[in-house]
C-alpha cells in the first residue's frame, strides 16, 4: 500500500540564518482574503500585495478587516518597495490604510491595478506616501540591492493580472498570484506559460502557489464559457434585465456589455465601484463598447423595459450594495417589477451565503424571476483547479514548495498533491499567518513567528478588541444604564435612574429599581469608609475607586437577576467640595496669618 503523504507543519526553533531568505505571510493563510506577504534578505524587505477581507456577522459595525501590520510598522525603515499582482480588493484594498502608518518607497504593478489604487490613495489622502509605477509583461524591476521582480502575464477573473518571478541572491522564487490557466481568455491575453517553463528549465528555488480550488478536480472552465449561457438567458427575458457580478470581474462585465449591445439593450450602471471599474477599464482598453450603449440612471423610467439592462453591484449580499437596497425597496430610483429577470453571475464567497440567499428571497417575493446557482453556467471561478495546479508544478519544477492563498483544508490538499507529484515532504511547509519561513539553497523550514492577527476598521478608524467585545455584548444581551448621585455623606441623593435597552427580563422595572437602590445603599454603608478620608480637615473621596466598586456590584446583581450578561453602563454624579469645610480652612489660614504678622 502506498504511504500517505506527509507535510512538514511544525515550527522549528533555532537561530535564524542572516544569509537565508525569509518569507513571512501576514494574511491569506487559512483564510480567503487580506493577502499580504513579506520577503526579506539581509536588511531589506519587499512586500507582495496588501489586501483586505470583509467582516463576519459577529463583527458589528466593522467595514473591513486588515492583517496586523505591527511587524512592518516596526521595520518600516527596511522596506524597499511593493509588488502588486492584480487589482482585486483582497490584494490591494489594504494599501491606503497601511500608508497612513508607514511609507512604501515605490509600488510596482499592472496598469489597471495601479489606476484603481491611485484613486484609493487620493481619496484617503496618502498619495504622497508612495510612488506608483505601472509595469508590462516580462518587465523586470529592481527593489533594493537584493531583489528584482519579473512580471509574468497570467489569467484570472480580472484583467491585467500577473504572476511574479522574484530574483534573489539565492535563486528565483515564483509567486503565482491568483491564477487559473485559461486557454481562451476574453481579452486574448494568454498565460505566459513559456516564461514559466523557462524558469523551470533554469531552476526555481521555491514556488508559492494559489490554493483556492485545490479541492476541485479537473480544470477550471474558461471565462469565455459563460458568454453563450448569459446570452441565452438575456434573449429569453421579456422585461427588464438586472445583472449583478463582481465589479472587478472586468472580463465578465465585458461579456455582459457585449451581449447587451448585440441584443440592442441600453445599459444602466448602478453602484459606485461598478461605475469606477468600467470607466477605468474602458480608458485602458480592457472594455470596448460605444458610449451610446450606456444611459444614465435618471433615464431609466423612460427606457422600454424589453430594451433595458441594469448592471449593478450586490452579488455578495453586501448590506449597502445597490441590489441589496433594491431588494429591500430602499433604492431611490429602482423598484423591482413583476416580470423583471435578475441574474446573479457570481457565486457567494464563503461567509456571504446567508446575505445572498436573503437578497434572492426578497427579490422573488416581489415577483422577479431570479436566476442563480451553478447549474446555469453563468459563473466560473478565477482560480485554477487541481489539473491547473499540477500543470503549474510541472512547468516550474520547484525545489521547494509553499501552498498559499486558501483555507486550511485547501493548503493541505495542495501540499499532498505536490508531494504525490514528486516534491519531497521535507521540501515543503504548511504555514500560517505570521510564520517565518527560512529558505536557503539546501533547506526550507519554519524558524519562528512575528506578530500577526487582524485589525478591524470602521468609519472612524481602528476598532480595538474591547470595543468589539462591547458591541457583541450589546447585540446579544442589550444594555442596562444606571444613573445616580452621591452626596458627601456617602448616601444617595435620590433614587437611581434605571433604563433598559434590548434586555429581556422577567424582573419588573419597579422591583429592579428597588434591588439596585438597596445594593447601592448597602455598598455605600459598608464601604464608604474605604474610599473617604479627612486630610487637613478636608474630606477627600476616591470617586474613581468607588465607581469601579459600584460597577462590579451592579454587574453581579444584574447578571444574577437576568441570567444573561447585558452591558452595564453606570453614570455617577459627584458633588462639589463641601462649603463648610472649605470655609473652615480659609478661617484657619486667616488666623495663622494674623499670628504671623
Amino acid at each position: 500500500m502506498k504511504a500517505k503523504p506527509q507535510i512538514n507543519t511544525k515550527p522549528m526553533t533555532q537561530k535564524t540564518n542572516n544569509n537565508a531568505i525569509k518569507i513571512i505571510p501576514l494574511g491569506g493563510l487559512h483564510e480567503i482574503g487580506k493577502n499580504t506577504c513579506v520577503f526579506e534578505y539581509g536588511d531589506e524587505i519587499i512586500l507582495l500585495d496588501a489586501g483586505l477581507a470583509f467582516p463576519t456577522d459577529e463583527m458589528h459595525g466593522i467595514n473591513i478587516v486588515l492583517p496586523d501590520m505591527t511587524y512592518l510598522r516596526e521595520n518600516s525603515h527596511r522596506i524597499k518597495g511593493m509588488i502588486v499582482t492584480h487589482g482585486h480588493e483582497d490584494h490591494i484594498g489594504g494599501i491606503a490604510y497601511h500608508l497612513k502608518q508607514f511609507d512604501i518607497p515605490v509600488i510596482y504593478g499592472p496598469r489597471l491595478a495601479m489606476t484603481l489604487l491611485r484613486d484609493k490613495l487620493e481619496e484617503a489622502g496618502v498619495s504622497d506616501r508612495t510612488t506608483l509605477k505601472s509595469v508590462t509583461p516580462r518587465e523586470i524591476v529592481r527593489l533594493g540591492q537584493h531583489f528584482a521582480a519579473e512580471f509574468i502575464r497570467n489569467t484570472h477573473s480580472i484583467a491585467d493580472s500577473f504572476s511574479v518571478a522574484i530574483h534573489t541572491p539565492l535563486g528565483v522564487i515564483i509567486h503565482t498570484g491568483d491564477f487559473k490557466i485559461d486557454h481562451t481568455p476574453v481579452d486574448g491575453e494568454h498565460y505566459d506559460l513559456q516564461k514559466l517553463a523557462e524558469h523551470g528549465e533554469k531552476g526555481v528555488l521555491c514556488l508559492l502557489s494559489d490554493s483556492t480550488n485545490a479541492e476541485v478536480p479537473g480544470h477550471t472552465p474558461s471565462e469565455s464559457s459563460v458568454a453563450p449561457n448569459l446570452e441565452r438567458i438575456f434573449s429569453q427575458a421579456q422585461g427588464r434585465i438586472m445583472v449583478t457580478t463582481f465589479a472587478s470581474s472586468v472580463h465578465r462585465v465585458n461579456i455582459i456589455l457585449n451581449i447587451a449591445q448585440k441584443l440592442q439593450r441600453k445599459v444602466v450602471v448602478v453602484g459606485r465601484s461598478m461605475l469606477n471599474v468600467i470607466a477605468h477599464a474602458r480608458k485602458l482598453g480592457y472594455i470596448k463598447c460605444p458610449d451610446n450603449l450606456f444611459e444614465p440612471l435618471r433615464s431609466l423610467n423612460r427606457l422600454p423595459e424589453d430594451k433595458t439592462l441594469i448592471l449593478t453591484t450586490g452579488s455578495q449580499g453586501e448590506p449597502l450594495a445597490a441590489l441589496t437596497r433594491i431588494s429591500k425597496g430602499e433604492h431611490r430610483h429602482i423598484k423591482v417589477q413583476q416580470g423583471d429577470t435578475i441574474v446573479f453571475s457570481a457565486n457567494p464567497i464563503p461567509g456571504n451565503t446567508i446575505g445572498v440567499v436573503n437578497t434572492i428571497d426578497r427579490l422573488m417575493m416581489q415577483g422577479a424571476n431570479v436566476i442563480y446557482g451553478r447549474g446555469h453556467g453563468i459563473h466560473v471561478s478565477g482560480h485554477g483547479a487541481q489539473e491547473d495546479h499540477k500543470l503549474m508544478l510541472n512547468l516550474t519544477r520547484p525545489k521547494f514548495f509553499v501552498p498559499v492563498h486558501g483555507e486550511h483544508r485547501m493548503l493541505v490538499k495542495h501540499s499532498l498533491m505536490a508531494q504525490n507529484m514528486g516534491i519531497p515532504k521535507e521540501n515543503m511547509v504548511l504555514i500560517d499567518n505570521g510564520d517565518i519561513i527560512e529558505l536557503t539553497q539546501e533547506s526550507i523550514q519554519i524558524v519562528g513567528q512575528v506578530t500577526s492577527g487582524i485589525e478591524l476598521v470602521d468609519r472612524a478608524g481602528i476598532v480595538h478588541d474591547a470595543v468589539l467585545k462591547e458591541r457583541q455584548q450589546l447585540a446579544e444581551d442589550g444594555v442596562v444604564t444606571v444613573a445616580t448621585a452621591i452626596g458627601w455623606d456617602g448616601k444617595l441623593v435620590a433614587e437611581p435612574g434605571v433604563h433598559l435597552r434590548g434586555v429581556v427580563t422577567v424582573v419588573e422595572q419597579t422591583l429592579l429599581q428597588q434591588l439596585i437602590s438597596r445594593t447601592l445603599e448597602n455598598l455605600l454603608r459598608d464601604r464608604w469608609g474605604s474610599f473617604s478620608t479627612t486630610v487637613d480637615n478636608e474630606l477627600e473621596v476616591d470617586w474613581a475607586g468607588l465607581r469601579v466598586e459600584i460597577e462590579g456590584a451592579l454587574q453581579r446583581l444584574i447578571r444574577r437577576e437576568f441570567q444573561s450578561r447585558p452591558l452595564v453602563v453606570f453614570l455617577m454624579q459627584t458633588p462639589e467640595k463641601p462649603p463648610a469645610i472649605r470655609t473652615t480652612r480659609k478661617r484657619r489660614r486667616s488666623a495663622a496669618a494674623s499670628v504671623a504678622s
